[in-house]
């Protein structure tokens, strides 16, 4: 096929929706027959965009998602079962969405940080020439089209509380944060951070300067291991990168720094999307098996993909609606990872200050003003 490129991989992943329709446990239809009980199948395909499904990050956590369905329901990657089409520009999107369609998928995802808008449109074009196939655009919302359902997160919660263990961890009381390419859904961690900072800061009475730079893209990892590199030199001791495939540079980065010092003098990652702590273990000058991942600021991708997924499969793909992901529930979250107890309370107790409402996160920079 041109315009998609099929990968091998396996089944379907599992994730909690803060929308209380989506975290009721979901069972496999099934159809009585003369000869005893089948098992209705159900078809899905993920539409990503150039990173694919590797990029441990937003795609790799969708296709999580995929991959549990599919363990669940003994469903094989392929026609019939749960596949990905990867995109290698905007202009693959609407006809890998469609493909996936004449192909006989019955649920398909669209994803990626990197061409949301491209996205955007190739769902819902996708969505009115195949009126009887389900469609779900995920960090955003398409309205008025029965058969899409919209998922997006509040990221800036989760994004608060890694902000928080950065204040409480930063022993230069500088920090960073790099993003991909400017966007409405990456100012939502932006703020987010940078908000959880500044609380940190005045709770501990100190001043915490916070480094900000976008790459302008989700791919260019040489990019983000020189802007890393500008950061960590000119004082920030921890970096939170939210940049897609291209972070991969911030952890490169941080491990060339920290395997020429001590264990004690290390610099800091903070992860996003998926658990990315298996990206920070390193070897120290002093030759200290170690780990800089402070924490990961995780997204319910593969939540909202096998819980939606549940549903097209019992015959209830809820088509017009639009489900929010937050703290509650764990829809957004943020590993232990190596954030120390005294920490750990601190972001505890900032995370029932935002469920109780005592806490509103901001959703853009400008609402920080």
């Amino acid at each position: 096929m041109s315009v998609s490129k099929f990968k091998k991989l396996a089944t379907i992943a599992t994730a909690a929706v803060s929308v209380s329709v989506l975290l009721t446990a979901c069972q496999g239809k099934k159809s009585s027959s003369s000869t005893g009980t089948k098992t209705t199948k159900h078809s899905i395909a993920l539409i990503t965009d150039n990173n694919a499904i590797d990029d441990h990050s937003f795609n790799e956590a969708a296709w999580n998602g995929f991959k549990a369905f599919g363990k669940k329901h003994g469903l094989k990657q392929g026609k019939g079962g749960y596949q990905y089409f990867e995109s290698s520009s905007a202009a693959d999107f609407t006809p890998n969405a469609n493909e996936a369609a004449s192909s006989g998928f019955e649920t398909i995802f669209g994803v990626g940080y990197q061409l949301t808008s491209a996205i955007k449109s190739a769902i819902k074009s996708a969505a009115k020439k195949n009126p009887k196939k389900n469609f779900v655009i995920i960090d955003d919302v398409i309205s008025g089209q029965k058969n899409v359902a919209s998922v997006t997160f509040e990221s800036n919660q989760a994004s608060y509380l890694a902000g928080i263990a950065a204040a409480y961890t930063t022993k230069t009381n500088h920090v960073g944060y790099i993003g991909g390419a400017k966007s409405a859904t990456l100012e939502l961690f932006e703020a987010g951070f940078k908000q959880g900072v500044e609380a940190g800061a005045k709770a501990l009475g100190k001043k915490i300067k916070i480094d900000d730079q976008y790459i302008g893209n989700f791919t260019s990892t040489d990019k983000a291991k020189s802007i890393a590199q500008s950061m960590y030199a000119s004082g920030a001791d921890i970096i939170y990168h939210a940049a897609g495939n291209a972070g991969n540079g911030v952890f490169t980065e941080a491990k060339d720094i920290n395997k020429n010092r001590k264990a004690s003098k290390k610099v800091w990652v903070i992860g996003v999307d998926v658990d990315q702590s298996s990206l920070g273990s390193y070897t120290s000058k002093d030759g200290k098996k170690s780990n800089f991942v402070l924490t990961s600021v995780l997204k319910g991708l593969d939540v909202a993909v096998e819980r939606i997924a549940e549903k097209a499969y019992q015959g209830k793909f809820p088509g017009g609606k639009h489900f929010v992901y937050t703290l509650e529930g764990n829809g957004v979250s943020v590993t232990k990872g190596n954030i120390d107890s005294k920490t750990w309370s601190k972001v505890q107790a900032a995370r029932k200050q935002i469920l109780n409402g005592k806490v509103k996160v901001a959703e853009s920079v400008s609402d920080l003003k």
